[in-house]
């Protein structure tokens, strides 16, 4: 098992708990060294994002993400969760506000996050940190 495959996280916003996998980017990485991440959940379509104490480059930016993609958002500079369309998605695309760098993956049904509200407090710690 590579490094890589060990970088389980877990998110939990208000009653929901899920984990998720990041990748082996740059910004994955720099986002595992950045743990614990605390922060409000800010709800935008089936997005939520959350401001992050990391100031990150553009790293293979993609328009179009996929149903339970992570990615960080260099215009906020945030963390986003995304969980369907948008305001700015055309039909049931899942369209960020500007570019993104994808780096993880929900592990699960990421539409869980349906029922969290703006405010909510979010957390994102590595497994073992209670």
């Amino acid at each position: 098992m590579s490094n890589a495959a060990k970088r389980i996280v877990r998110i939990e916003v208000g009653a929901v708990t899920l984990q998720a996998a990041l990748n082996d980017s740059q910004t994955a990485r720099a986002v595992w060294e950045a743990l614990p991440i605390t922060g409000s959940a800010n709800r935008w379509g089936d997005e939520i994002y959350f401001s992050v104490p990391l100031t990150l480059p553009e790293e293979n930016p993609q328009e179009l993400v996929a149903v339970g993609d992570i990615a960080y958002w260099p215009e906020g500079p945030a963390l986003c969760l995304f969980f369907g369309p948008t305001p700015v998605s055309r039909g049931s695309e899942v369209r960020p506000a500007s570019p993104v760098n994808v780096c993880g993956r929900i592990m699960g049904d990421a539409t869980v996050l349906k029922a969290v509200r703006d405010g909510t407090p979010i957390r994102i710690v590595r497994p073992e940190e209670k």
